[in-house]
Formats: C-alpha cells, structure tokens, sequence
C-alpha cells in the first residue's frame, strides 16, 4: 500500500471515483447528476488543495482531500472505491489526513459531512458541531464535524 500526493493528470480518475463512491449509499440517479459538479475534482483543485491517493498494486483505491483555512483544514474529500469500501483504506487515508495536518500545524479538521459517512468520522474521533447548508440541494442540512488536531 502507498499513499501519496496526486497529480493533475489523476483529475478525471478521481472525479470519477467520488461519483462512484457517493452513488455507493444508493442515491437516484437525478441526485447524483445534481451532484455532479460538486463531485467534480479539476487539475486547478490538485494544485490548490492537498490531495492524497491511496494505491495498492498499483491500483487507486481511494483518496483525501484538505484545504488549508487559516490554522484549521477543511477536509475536501474522502472517497473510498465502492468495491474496497470496508477493508481498512479509509481508516489508512484517515490517519495519513491527520498526519498532515498536524504537519501544517493545524488546530482541527472540519467535515462537511455526507449523512451517511456521518458514523465512520464520528468512529475515528470527529465530533458533530452542528449542520451546515448543503451546496446543492437548498434546506438539505449536512452533519457539520471537527477533529482536534
């Protein structure tokens, strides 16, 4: 297994694989097309954000996504590959995510949480602060979570 910063050719790979992995907790086809702009990770968003894949076998498994605001990060992405979901490479990405954070001397991690992630980042030490406003669907509340760093 290896974890390591994404390139900007990876940008389709990884826009795809978010996709997928959304549509994994069986959300219609109409919302997952109102989400797909959302979904979408451009070369621009590599470049301007810390990206992490995780590989085993030289396959993309997964991958992390943080962006810098202030002295907290603001996790972008976590997507796991719907076919390797349960197997550890979360957790793996989860731990490597900290790890950088606490290297860019970041206070804590804030989640804008899809519903259904909601237990895995309350399983790895996040808790809920609140709800915020989703981007894509008006009145549709997300769980809002932070980690201490």
């Amino acid at each position: 297994m290896n974890i390591r910063k994404a390139t900007i050719d990876e940008a389709g790979y990884l826009s795809e694989l978010s996709f997928r992995s959304k549509a994994y907790w069986g959300y219609s086809e109409a919302f997952m097309e109102a989400c797909r702009e959302d979904l979408t990770i451009l070369p621009e968003d590599i470049l301007a954000s810390i990206i992490f894949v995780l590989e085993d076998e030289k396959v993309i498994k997964g991958f992390v996504g943080l962006e810098i605001e202030d002295d907290s990060c603001l996790l972008s992405n976590l997507f796991i590959d719907p076919n390797e979901i349960g197997k550890g490479y979360g957790r793996q990405l989860w731990q490597h995510m900290l790890e950088v954070a606490k290297g860019l001397n970041a206070h804590s991690i804030l989640i804008h949480s899809d519903p259904y992630a909601e237990d895995f980042y309350l399983a790895m030490g996040a808790r809920r602060i609140g709800e915020i406003e989703s981007t894509v669907f008006e009145g549709r509340k997300l769980p809002l979570l932070e980690i201490p760093i």
